[in-house]
């Protein structure tokens, strides 16, 4: 949380919670309120697999540990340094909400009225309602509640998120075709680039209407040539594809994060690569979160399982049609898509079912990654056995989470962090390459 001044407490909602169980920790020396209806809230998530089922638990046990045999109404202290942390019961609807919130049906009221009581019993502390839900800060907002946004895992500033790659006009003379005749490549010093460059980040060096494209190779301190190749039958259509495809293809990078607006080519070239690079693995594995619509469960939908989640899967398919549909139905490469999902060599299944597997020697795409919290994407990376290289696609600016938003995603926050790292590389494609349409589409619309 950010920096703010004494004698404050904070009100948490059941979503920052199932967010990060570790919240507790992030709010330095100010007390922490939790209403009883959250925790009520939190008995629903207790069982399951899910990551929120694991951050309601983790929770729970660290009140356990926390209050010990010490009673929680008082407050019980967090730790040196920190402040207190205690439980308010329910409180009988306030007289000023009434006529807002008749019914307080709905737990979200019920924290309301408890942080409004607690506001009109101490006037001279300041309280602030920390939740995920916008519609919750709002109506705080409204009756005179302070509230916030959980900003503990948030990107500090979106407009500066890398994007993997640079391009240097106006380059000396001859260094382009040096760096090409070069079989060492040249020093970056030769370029004096302005701010210096990030292991596996990709430029575009170019004097005039000569060009080169180069990666820099961290360990060796030299920026190399690279050429744009096709993958399994999919050729890069601009310089940012040809970086995709070189990051994706190269085996001593073993974690890849490509961003971009629709139509870009993200999903595609990542599904493309892989196949290209099926001999080095064990197995290919696609796939996405499950973010339902309008909040509600997939099991509203009919049908068993698969009917289910189908729709859910359904880009994935399309994209292997694309490639598929490339070859004729004879060709040595259409029959051995076909052998590959016959013997399960390549799966396309919702992430919540890949949780808990064994991830070794795997290539791992996880499509629509801006749909995840930095807990999720933490949690699936640490789960990477020997041998495998994940791929993480998806448009930071596309959240279909409600709880989410460009700054608070599991993929900025995953950019933010991971850059300069060796085994690391990422890409911002920004040309769509769909259709005249649908870039008209993405940049009018």
């Amino acid at each position: 949380m950010s920096q703010v001044s004494t004698n404050k407490t904070f009100i948490l909602d059941t979503n920052v919670i199932l967010h990060d169980s570790s919240c507790l920790n992030h709010f330095d020396e100010h007390d922490i309120v939790v209403p009883i209806t959250v925790l009520e809230e939190l008995d629903h998530f207790k069982k399951g697999n899910q990551t929120i089922n694991f951050h309601a638990r983790e929770f729970v046990r660290a009140l356990d540990s926390l209050s010990a045999n010490k009673l929680l109404n008082g407050g019980v202290s967090i730790g040196p340094d920190r402040g207190k942390i205690s439980i308010k019961l329910e409180q009988i609807l306030h007289a000023d909400l009434k006529k807002h919130f008749p019914a307080a049906a709905k737990p979200d009221h019920h924290i309301l009225n408890i942080g409004y009581h607690l506001a009109c019993d101490n006037p001279a502390r300041t309280f602030i309602l920390v939740s995920k839900d916008v519609n919750l800060r709002m109506k705080a907002k409204a009756v005179g509640i302070m509230a916030e946004d959980y900003t503990t895992d948030h990107v500090k500033d979106i407009g500066a998120l890398y994007t993997g790659c640079r391009c240097l006009e106006n380059v000396e003379s001859g260094l382009v075709e040096e760096v090409y005749s070069s079989r060492n490549g040249i020093s970056p010093e030769q370029v004096r680039p302005e701010r210096p460059f990030q292991p596996n980040e990709y430029i575009i060096l170019r004097n005039g209407k000569k060009s080169a494209l180069t990666v820099y190779h961290g360990d060796q301190n030299t920026l190399v040539t690279i050429r744009k190749k096709p993958v399994y039958g999919i050729t890069p259509r601009n310089a940012e594809q040809g970086f995709a495809v070189h990051a994706l293809c190269n085996n001593d990078i073993s974690l890849v994060t490509i961003s971009g607006k629709a139509g870009t080519g993200k999903t595609l070239l990542a599904l493309a690569a892989a196949l290209e690079q099926r001999n080095h693995y064990r197995q290919l594995v696609l796939a996405r979160p499950i973010v339902p619509l309008s909040n509600k469960d997939i099991g509203y939908l009919p049908g068993d399982v698969h009917s289910k989640i189908r729709p859910y899967m359904q880009p994935l398919y399309d994209n292997l049609a694309v490639i598929r549909n490339q070859f004729s139905r004879q060709s040595q490469r259409h029959q051995q898509l076909d052998r590959l999902l016959e013997e399960e060599k390549l799966i396309i299944e919702p992430l919540a079912y890949i949780r808990g597997r064994s991830l070794v020697k795997m290539y791992m795409i996880v499509d629509e990654s801006q749909n995840l919290t930095p807990h999720e994407v933490k949690t699936i990376i640490t789960r990477a056995g020997e041998g495998t290289k994940i791929v993480f696609t998806g448009d930071i600016h596309q959240i279909d989470h409600p709880y989410l938003d460009s700054r608070s995603n599991g993929l900025s926050y995953l950019i933010e962090k991971m850059q300069g790292q060796s085994l690391y590389a990422h890409i911002t494609l920004q040309k769509g390459e769909r259709s005249l349409l649908s870039m008209l589409a993405s940049e009018l619309l």
